[in-house]
């Protein structure tokens, strides 16, 4: 039978979509392991990750967490920071930060080769770092240097705003960074932070094509870690009545707005509702926003609306760098896209292109057991499985017009809107 090649074969939605969980185990120290088998890849990807703890001295210093981890690569009491780099470089290895609002922690990328010579010293990171006070005072330079550019980029700034438009300014999310606040660090207080409010309730994560025994010795290695008790500390952000800052930037060429709010966490029976009218909106190239403002108007090369989750809910959020002087402009043109996707028909032609976008970029995101590895993390920390994205799929395969539009009308509203202008107004 001849194929012929000048038509593309017919797209199909799978009924289904069967995501293998990691296999768990717990181990001496209480501490979880969560194993993600990759058969064919000799690559090995661990990742030991925290809660962030915001006791009284990251309250105090909001910058500790920050420095401590990015610190540690800079030497042990075995190999100085030189050393370090060395060691690790030869052996193929990678060690990178994790570091967020409400996780934190360090991952090593090896291979299966390397791994027993790799691995100790990827664990005495987390009991050994020395934190030279030369190597500090370059972090301490660094990162000055990174708060004033950042003050002085429009993009970086409406960030900062809405963070704190979102979460209030005393909030850890919506809590500004200062030059005086890296002053305030010292060795001293890494130390401190390091040896008492860093290792708390860890999490183990663990993907590899690995026997058993190369299993148990990355558990042997970290059962025994040095674990505080820290007491609990949650943060609620304080929902507000819509409001609009608009911060001036002189010699600005355009303006970065953002719009956002919170809405339901993951597991909210109408996530799936919102995320998919988000996609209407503004979550793919194809969205109303991109075709009204970008296309039709010409005020930016790129506009998008996300969700995204913190501290056990989520928020929705607009981003966009537009054209000086149409920032209020193009904040209206999104309350009335909202408006439209939810008062007026969609075109049959339109929801089918979402429909097979949703479903293409959800497969795609399990392309390796790395991606799907990192997909676990994300509903993990939100308490739920891997069946999360089987819900989700047939959600996208299903989903009528009419149930998009309910849950819009309720969530989309404009009364706890934020909306920020940063730079030319």
């Amino acid at each position: 039978m001849r194929v012929n090649r000048s038509e593309a074969p017919a797209f199909r939605i799978p009924d289904q979509i069967n995501l293998m969980p990691p296999e768990h185990r717990t181990l001496a120290g209480g501490i979880p392991l969560y194993y993600m088998p990759s058969p064919s890849i000799e690559a090995v990807k661990i990742e030991l990750i925290f809660p962030v703890h915001y006791s009284k001295a990251v309250l105090e210093k909001p910058l500790l967490p920050f420095f401590m981890l990015h610190m540690v690569l800079e030497g042990t009491t075995e190999l100085p920071s030189e050393a370090l780099d060395d060691f690790f470089d030869f052996h193929g290895s990678e060690v990178e930060v994790i570091s967020g609002y409400e996780r934190q922690g360090l991952s090593l990328l090896t291979t299966r080769k390397h791994l027993e010579k790799v691995l100790p010293v990827f664990r005495s990171l987390f009991t050994s770092a020395t934190f030279p006070e030369k190597s500090l005072a370059r972090k301490k330079s660094q990162k000055k240097l990174s708060i004033g550019i950042q003050r002085e980029q429009t993009s970086a700034r409406a960030n900062q705003l809405i963070r704190a438009a979102l979460a209030g300014k005393s909030h850890p999310f919506g809590y500004q960074a200062t030059e005086n606040d890296v002053d305030a660090i010292s060795r001293e207080d890494l130390l401190e932070y390091y040896s008492f409010g860093f290792l708390s309730r860890p999490q183990l994560f663990v993907t590899g094509n690995l026997p058993e025994d190369s299993i148990s010795t990355i558990a042997k290695s970290f059962e025994d870690l040095p674990l505080i008790v820290p007491k609990n500390d949650y943060f609620p952000v304080s929902r507000t009545a819509r409001h609009r800052e608009v911060e001036k930037k002189d010699g600005a060429l355009q303006s970065s707005i953002r719009m956002g709010k919170w809405m339901v966490p993951m597991a909210h029976p109408d996530f799936p509702a919102l995320s998919v009218f988000n996609t209407f909106l503004g979550g793919y190239f194809g969205s109303r926003l991109i075709k009204n403002i970008r296309e039709e108007k010409g005020y930016t090369y790129g506009i998008n609306s996300f969700l995204s989750n913190l501290y056990g809910s989520n928020y929705w959020m607009v981003a966009a760098e537009v054209k000086g002087g149409h920032g209020a402009e193009v904040i209206e043109e999104v309350y009335r896209e909202i408006e439209l996707l939810t008062r007026k028909p969609i075109p049959e032609e339109e929801i089918e292109i979402v429909r097979n976008y949703l479903s293409g970029a959800l497969l795609a995101n399990f392309s390796s057991p790395f991606d799907l590895m990192g997909h676990f993390q994300q509903v993990h920390f939100q308490g739920l499985d891997l069946s999360h994205f089987s819900r989700q799929l047939d959600f996208i395969k299903n989903f009528e017009e009419k149930d998009l539009k309910a849950t819009a009308g309720k969530y989309f509203e404009a009364g706890e809107m934020q909306e920020i202008i940063a730079g030319m107004v």
